[in-house]
């Protein structure tokens, strides 16, 4: 019952323009769901709303008369509503019971969720059908084609219950009909698989004696690739022969095919009478055909004639349908279901979009050129065959791409990749359209992906709807608490709007909020601040912070490094003090001896570069000596037994490489290129470095991590992890 069907079903495309039953395609909530499925024509008038969710599950909590294990089955489709076999097992129970509120209450809960299963559609409209109301049951399967209008099935069960439903004997009755079929052929009438639709169509107006109708809608049908598509050929070529042109087409074509047509006829019987002239008796005339009637033989040309322009329509399209053919083969699940795609899958689908955009593209191009070396017939015919198709859909170009799009998406609506690539494609076209598909993916498909909604914040923020930008940032970090880089991304749009305020409370609060996450209280520490020093020039207020932080995380590098940089950014002569009290408290701080040189040496290279005491100098320049020796020790003791196995296994050149990293950086530093090579601390006579002369050696070392400014060694990019790393 998951997939109930799902397997024969198709996924449908869909035109741009909305139906005229006003089915504004409000996108599904979540997906995940099983049975065929459509995405949305056009721009979805808005999301459904997860508190109608949670709405009728209260609902049917506080409800007494249901079956004795419907509150089991239905808590466990609530603690777990993204759980697909829990809903099942409660939709299949309260159809077992025949419980109609229970049942009833199940699927409005289901469909919120997952409303791209069209069959539970189906299922719904038939149990208001059952219980006698019909109106609802419309409104059911109205609802049901607004979020899914590409489905051709739930097309056809909506014009079956009409049929079964309204009083045909009124005038009303045929009309309303009509204008469902014309929404449906609009909504879902380009799928290649949605010849049913069409079939239907033209059986309904035959059925009801609308012989004209029933020739244009299979002339429409001619123009459209679909999988049948020689059916409808076939079809028509029977219909025309089976009843009068004149009942069958159009009145401007039947009078200018008939005008045509007689005068060709007149010619050749002027051509047969000069010969017959001779032989017939003196005084006897030609007998004369009365005015106003056509001939069968007439009749038959006329057919001729329609049949030669269609079959070069019908040769048209089997080329687009060639074209398309081995795409289509490819897809193997055209709807939508929770089993991942596998790559096979994806990669049928981003083939056939390559190829259709290709499509457009060449045909642009083609188009702009002059097309003055078709013959005079051709001219004709493609002049008649344009005109012809005003009234259906076009099926070529931008059109074409959008509907492939939207089939992607049926069956592809998990995956972030082919909703960012039709945004890409649309938003040089219509920013409306983009922010609707921003809002179909966010709030229906993907609402558990960050990416997408950080992706449409930043569209909204570019084009200038900076309180929608907010709220999607606001509404993201609501459902996903804890994401660093989205409390980091609000507090960047705040501050590119000039709310300075807004923007550092958002950073103090992330900081408040964090101080039982060490990690995550420096990583919000070292934001603020930055953003009070570069900033809001509060060089105050940003030592302040880091200080609170070291308190907090004194083991944290990042944090010294950064109150280094601070003070080391100040004026020289004020902030030397400062220098070595940000260093000496490094020293004494439980870090990694690695660490601690690379303080040591920054706090020296400062030192040489801005002190006025040679003193001074030499005073920093031992206590780095004398860090240098510790470390050296603890390297020598390794080298002499207490090293790891693995690395005592190694070459001599390994080994001497293996001195030179004792003063390397941390393991999380190893990202940052080394641009000169590190002094011979190790291998070195160490009296070749007791001398301030000597001093080149150390003052030689590459800038390890490349702190400068706050900056960190490896970048929380924000695309890769949410979280700071640990």
């Amino acid at each position: 019952m998951a997939a109930e069907s799902c397997e024969g079903m198709s996924g449908n495309g869909v035109p741009e323009e909305s139906s005229a039953m006003d089915i504004t395609e409000a996108p599904p909530p979540p997906p995940e769901a099983s049975e065929e499925n459509g995405g949305a024509a056009a721009a979805p008038e808005g999301p459904a709303d997860p508190d109608n969710y949670s709405t009728a599950l209260a609902a049917a909590s506080e409800q007494g008369d249901l079956p004795a294990d419907f509150e089991r089955l239905w808590n466990a489709a609530h603690d777990n509503p993204q759980d697909f076999p829990s809903w099942t097992d409660l939709l299949q129970y309260c159809e077992h019971e025949g419980h109609a509120a229970a049942y009833r209450r199940a699927l409005e809960a289901f469909l919120v969720r997952y409303p791209l299963c069209y069959g539970y559609w189906k299922k719904f409209v038939d149990l208001e059908r059952r219980g006698g109301d019909n109106n609802k049951a419309e409104e059911v399967c109205i609802r049901g084609l607004q979020a899914i209008p590409l489905s051709v099935d739930l097309w056809i069960h909506y014009i079956n219950l009409l049929l079964g439903t309204l009083d045909m004997n009124l005038p009303d009755s045929a009309v309303r009909i009509r204008s469902v079929f014309e929404n449906g052929v609009a909504s879902c009438g380009l799928d290649f698989h949605s010849d049913r639709l069409w079939d239907l169509y033209v059986e309904w107006e035959k059925e009801h004696g609308n012989v004209k109708n029933a020739a244009a809608v299979l002339d429409r049908a001619l123009r459209v690739p679909t999988q049948l598509y020689s059916t409808h050929y076939d079809k028509f070529k029977a219909h025309l022969n089976n009843n009068p042109p004149k009942d069958v087409l159009p009145s401007e074509e039947y009078e200018e095919l008939r005008a045509t047509c007689r005068q060709s006829q007149k010619a050749k019987r002027a051509e047969q009478a000069q010969e017959a002239d001779e032989e017939r008796p003196p005084g006897e005339e030609e007998p004369a055909t009365p005015e106003g009637t056509d001939s069968e033989e007439l009749m038959q040309k006329i057919r001729d004639q329609v049949l030669l322009r269609r079959d070069k329509v019908y040769q048209d399209n089997e080329g687009e349908v060639r074209k398309r053919w081995n795409y289509e083969d490819a897809i193997k699940r055209p709807y939508f279901h929770v089993r991942p795609l596998d790559r096979l899958q994806l990669r049928a689908w981003h083939t056939y979009l390559d190829w259709e955009i290709a499509e457009l593209n060449k045909d642009t191009k083609e188009s702009s050129q002059d097309p003055n070396q078709e013959s005079t017939e051709e001219s004709e015919i493609t002049t008649q065959r344009q005109e012809a198709s005003d009234d259906a859909p076009a099926f070529q170009g931008d059109h074409r791409v959008r509907i492939l799009f939207e089939r992607c998406l049926i069956a592809c609506a998990l995956y972030e990749e082919f909703w960012t690539r039709y945004i890409q494609y649309l938003e040089p076209q219509s920013v409306e359209e983009t922010r609707a598909v921003y809002r179909r993916a966010c709030l229906v498909h993907l609402p558990n992906k960050p990416n997408i909604h950080m992706q449409w914040a930043t569209f909204e923020e570019r084009h200038g709807d900076l309180n929608e930008a907010r709220r999607v940032l606001e509404a993201l970090e609501k459902a996903r608490p804890g994401l660093a880089v989205v409390r980091i991304r609000r507090a960047a749009l705040e501050r590119r709007a000039g709310r300075l305020d807004q923007s550092e409370a958002l950073l103090r609060e992330a900081v408040a909020e964090s101080k039982e996450r060490p990690t995550l209280h420096a990583f919000y520490s070292i934001k603020l601040a930055r953003l009070l020093l570069k900033v809001a020039r509060n060089p105050d207020g940003a030592r302040t912070v880091l200080q609170e932080a070291l308190e907090i995380s004194p083991d944290n590098d990042k944090l010294h490094l950064n109150l280094l940089d601070l003070e080391s950014s100040a004026e020289p002569g004020a902030s030397a003090e400062a220098v070595q009290e940000c260093v000496t408290r490094a020293l004494a701080a439980p870090l990694t001896p690695q660490t601690k040189l690379l303080l040591s040496q920054r706090g020296l290279q400062f030192t040489e570069e801005y002190s006025n005491s040679i003193k001074s100098v030499l005073s920093v320049y031992e206590a780095h000596q004398k860090l240098l020796d510790e470390l050296g020790g603890t390297k020598r003791e390794a080298e002499n037994g207490d090293e790891d196995p693995e690395k005592t296994s190694k070459t001599d050149d390994s080994s001497s490489s293996s001195a030179a990293a004792a003063v390397a950086p941390p393991s999380s530093t190893s990202q940052v290129p080394i641009t000169t090579p590190p002094p011979p601390v190790m291998a070195a006579d160490p009296s070749a470095q007791t001398g301030y002369g000597a001093y080149s050696s150390w003052y030689q070392q590459p800038q390890y991590g490349g702190y400068g400014g706050y900056g960190y060694q490896n970048a929380w990019n924000y695309n890769q992890s949410y979280y700071p790393p640990s």
